[in-house]
């Protein structure tokens, strides 16, 4: 099948699935006499494998490392079972910014009156955070 037919039965684009071959995660296609690239079943394996993977939010690196344990039949299910638990760590620290966000941002809201007034906390915070940093 051509790249268009792979990213249809992928739910991929036709541009990732590129990048994705240039940055090695998928083996470089087979090329038509007239240069177009072909995939086979594999290739739509290996595409599946990698969307559910960013889908997970693993980064292109996790994923080159789980394509490798999944393409080897010897692997420990170990190393796969550490690198997943690396990845759940790493999203609980980003869960635990993102509430801190929120709960910061609440707090601003929560002290904004919300009317025809033009003093606003929101804007004086964003205000002070701008002036304190790199750039006046």
């Amino acid at each position: 099948m051509n790249i268009g037919q792979a990213a249809r039965r992928s739910g991929l684009s036709t541009k990732m699935i590129r990048y994705y071959e240039s940055i090695g995660l998928l083996k470089p296609a087979t090329r038509s006499d007239s240069g177009y690239r072909l995939y086979q079943a594999e290739d739509l394996h290996s595409l599946a494998f990698i969307k559910r993977s960013r889908d997970l939010g693993f980064s292109l690196e996790e994923v080159g490392k789980l394509l490798t344990l999944w393409q080897d039949r010897q692997r420990a299910s170990a190393d796969v079972k550490a690198l997943a638990m690396q990845h759940i760590d790493e999203l609980n620290r980003r869960i635990e910014e993102l509430m801190s966000l929120r709960d910061t941002l609440g707090e601003l809201v929560s002290h904004c009156q919300g009317d025809d007034r033009p003093d606003c906390p929101i804007l004086k915070d964003l205000a002070n955070g701008a002036a304190g940093g790199c750039c006046h």
